[in-house]
C-alpha cells in the first residue's frame, strides 16, 4: 500500500533563497526509497505562525505523511514544535522519543509527533544528516501508523507479535 507524503522545510535562510535547501531532496529520495510518493516540497520561514498556517493549509486537503525539517533546536526563531502543537489532534510521543534516541544530539530536539485530520505529521531537525537520520528512526512503522489513521486494513506484523488478522 502506497501512501502520499508532503514535505515541509522550515529555514528563514532558505526561504529567503540565502542557503540552498539541501534536506528536502535527501528526504525525498528516502521517502521514495520507502514507497511513499512525495507530492509537495513547500519552504517556509521560521515562527510559530508560520508552521501552524502551513500545517493548517496541508492537513485540510491531504491525507497522509507530512515530515517538517527545520527549527526543533534552541534557537529564538526555532518554534516549528509549537506551530505543530497548534494543529495536532492527538500526539504520538513513541514516534518523537525514537527519533531522538537515534543520535546523541537528538537529546537537544523539541520535536514533535503526531496526527491531526488523516495526517501523521514529524518533526525532524534541519540538518540533512538528522532529518535523514531521525525520518529512518521510524519510517518502517509509519505505513502501519497511516493505515491505522486512515482506517485501512493494517495487519499487524508477526514480527513484533502481532498476527496477519486485521487490527482492530
Amino acid at each position: 500500500m502506497d501512501f502520499a507524503a508532503q514535505i515541509l522545510i522550515v529555514s528563514d535562510s532558505a526561504f529567503a533563497g540565502v542557503r540552498e535547501d539541501l534536506t528536502g531532496p535527501q528526504l525525498t529520495t528516502q521517502l521514495e526509497e520507502a514507497g511513499f510518493d512525495v507530492v509537495e516540497l513547500f519552504v517556509i520561514p521560521d515562527g510559530e505562525e508560520s508552521v501552524a498556517l502551513a500545517l493548517r493549509s496541508i492537513v485540510e486537503e491531504f491525507s497522509g505523511l507530512i515530515v517538517t525539517s527545520g527549527g526543533t533546536g534552541f534557537s529564538p526563531r526555532d518554534q516549528t514544535p509549537e506551530g505543530t502543537l497548534q494543529v495536532l489532534d492527538r500526539e504520538a510521543p513513541g514516534l518523537s522519543e525514537a527519533m531522538r534516541l537515534v543520535n546523541p544530539l537528538g537529546r537537544l530536539s523539541r520535536a514533535r509527533a503526531g496526527t491531526a485530520g488523516s495526517c501523521l505529521i514529524l518533526n525532524c531537525p534541519g540538518s540533512p544528516k538528522g532529518a535523514v537520520e531521525c525520518l529512518g528512526a521510524v519510517l518502517d512503522v509509519v505505513p502501519h501508523a497511516l493505515a491505522l489513521l486512515l482506517e485501512e486494513s493494517a495487519p499487524h506484523p508477526p514480527d513484533i507479535g502481532g498476527s496477519t488478522a486485521t487490527s482492530s
